[in-house]
């Protein structure tokens, strides 16, 4: 069984896990605030920013310098003691790094190209930090290992599917631990690009409601150790699908996500009873909504608890899936109630399938939990996490 034996993150929610955990249960996010950077380009939108400092790259490994992995290295310390365990038990070259992220050092790259006089770049720029590859390789070199080390962008699913790697990696007896997660960082790019498609909301996202118009988009760094080692909360089972079905809309009978979330529960061996809650996807767009409800009802009906917690945290893109895993394991090895589904200021859409969403905070009653990542291109993942009773 694979262990989720470490876990730290920063996002709107908070600069660590007690701060989140706080904030998740006063249903609180510090970070989510109305864009004041001008990050978009014409009009208004909301953003989740991480409000702390972040550690500095070491000046010696300047060409990684970018806030992606700035965000990397807020999580990494929240788990330092434990990953330098790992390393000693099992050997730096027995540890893989396998991250997730759309931006990268993306913003560094508009930057430059903004900022560039006479085709000159700032002399601080490297090209190397826009590039995909370079948050797992940044924190290879920063632990100084010598296992696998690859980074994932499949959009919203990139760092679940980092996670599903991280796992495969050591079943397969390649490793005996991974350092899984993902980052994303505030970048004109994404926040243009979801407003081009008319998928950014101009107030603060509000999944689920008659009222939802769009995402808003928040900036994370989240971090997870698996290992085979016995510990408390620990990954199930583990599914992915592709639709192939467009680029940027789900399939409207949503084949592939329940393809992935049936997927999860066989390998995890349980039925859709056992679930005790389900993180939603829920990135309060009128598809994804609609679609997930519809999947949902149709494999759980109305009796398993759910709720997305994206007005929290903003949607964090590639960073997305290691989050939720991560407010898995906070509600799972802190026995924290279950998230409600925040209607204060909108109404709840009835038009959607009747799918368990929570109205108000409840404990959980049942330790396992399902977590949702459903992606452009249709990619599609689902995470089973659970407590162990050894």
């Amino acid at each position: 069984m694979i262990t989720l034996t470490a876990a730290g993150m920063v996002n709107a929610l908070g600069n660590n896990l007690d701060e989140i955990a706080g904030n998740l249960q006063a249903n609180i996010a510090p970070g989510i605030e109305r864009d004041r950077d001008g990050w978009l380009q014409q009009g208004e939108c909301w953003v989740g920013r991480v409000t702390g400092n972040l550690p500095d790259v070491p000046p010696e490994m300047a060409q990684y310098n970018s806030r992606n992995n700035r965000l990397l290295l807020a999580a990494l310390a929240q788990i330092r003691p434990q990953v330098d365990e790992a390393i000693t038990r099992y050997g730096n070259e027995r540890v893989a790094v396998v991250l997730g992220t759309s931006t990268s050092g993306l913003d560094e790259g508009d930057r430059m190209v903004s900022g560039t006089h006479a085709g000159k770049p700032p002399a601080a720029y490297r090209y190397g930090q826009q590039e995909l590859g370079d948050p797992s390789r940044f924190l290879s070199d920063y632990l100084q290992l010598f296992g696998p080390a690859l980074t994932i962008s499949t959009a919203c699913s990139s760092s679940a599917r980092a996670i599903i790697t991280g796992k495969r990696l050591i079943e397969s007896g390649m490793v005996d631990a991974a350092i899984v997660g993902g980052a994303d960082t505030l970048s004109r790019m994404p926040i243009n690009g979801f407003n081009s498609l008319e998928s950014l909301s101009n107030v603060r996202c509000k999944p689920f409601s008659a009222e939802r118009n769009g995402i808003t988009i928040g900036e994370a760094g989240a971090l997870i150790l698996l290992t085979k080692e016995p510990g408390e909360v620990q990954l199930l089972g583990v599914g992915e699908s592709s639709d192939a079905w467009h680029m940027s809309a789900p399939h409207p009978e949503g084949v592939g996500a329940i393809r992935a979330i049936e997927m999860a529960l066989g390998e995890a061996k349980l039925r859709p009873q056992d679930i005790g809650y389900i993180n939603l996807h829920g990135t309060a767009t009128r598809l994804n909504d609609e679609i997930e409800a519809k999947v949902v009802n149709q494999l759980f009906g109305e009796s398993v608890p759910c709720s997305s917690t994206k007005h929290l945290t903003g949607h964090t893109l590639g960073a997305a899936g290691a989050c939720e895993a991560v407010l898995c394991y906070l509600l799972l090895s802190r026995g924290l109630p279950l998230p409600a589904q925040d209607f204060t200021d909108v109404h709840q859409d009835l038009t959607l399938a009747p799918c368990g969403l929570l109205g108000a905070s409840q404990p959980f009653t049942k330790p396992i939990m399902l977590s949702n990542s459903f992606a452009f291109g249709g990619n599609n993942t689902s995470l089973i996490f659970g407590v162990s009773h050894d």
